[in-house]
């Protein structure tokens, strides 16, 4: 049986080397990209041809580029993995933060809504898209979002500070009270 299935495999890789090329390039991309080897990485990417490009290549790229402050080539890199994979949310995330880094809340709230739906409990969309409605002035919005953001990741100090912030917006010192102490008791545990 192992003789077998040996002769398959064999069979398949010699069959279709361009497929094992783009694979072993695919992988030594994230690799080098894992190890910080940056320019590596990206030149390894883009030595697959577009067609063949995945869209967690795309997204690498996308990260790369964004690494390298070219936010707006990171853009067209994130959407070409969307258009590679309409249901990749760590696209849809990458290029929602894209759009809010660049002052463009509207476009990263239509984003972060589309990660939501493919994974709703990604409590750092949630997060995210509470910091979007809280760059438009719609506290209310940004309250709920951070709320859903806590309840699916209950450790993140960062939620609570901004929860925090959005009942101060909403005249609730009480609440936001309540949620800096919560903020404040997770710091200390941090630092201990």
């Amino acid at each position: 049986m192992r003789k077998i299935l040996s002769i398959i495999i064999l069979g398949i890789l010699l069959i279709s080397p361009a497929f094992a090329d783009e694979n072993t390039s695919s992988e030594q991309a994230k690799l080098l990209y894992a190890d910080n080897n940056i320019e590596d990485s990206f030149n390894t990417l883009l030595s697959i041809p577009e067609e063949e490009r995945t869209a967690e290549n795309w997204l690498l790229l996308g990260n790369l580029l964004q690494d390298k402050g070219r936010n707006d080539d990171a853009v067209f890199m994130y959407t070409r993995a969307i258009l590679k994979d309409e249901k990749f949310y760590k696209a849809h995330y990458n290029l929602a933060n894209c759009y809010l880094n660049d002052d463009k809340p509207n476009m990263a709230i239509d984003e972060y809504k589309k990660v939501l739906k493919i994974r709703p409990e990604y409590a750092y969309a949630h997060y995210n898209l509470g910091c979007a409605y809280l760059k438009l002035g719609q506290y209310r919005k940004a309250k709920n979002s951070f709320l859903d953001a806590a309840y699916f990741k209950n450790t993140e100090p960062d939620f609570y500070y901004n929860l925090a912030y959005a009942y101060k917006k909403l005249n609730k010192p009480k609440d936001a009270e309540a949620y800096i102490k919560i903020y404040n008791k997770l710091m200390e545990n941090r630092i201990e």
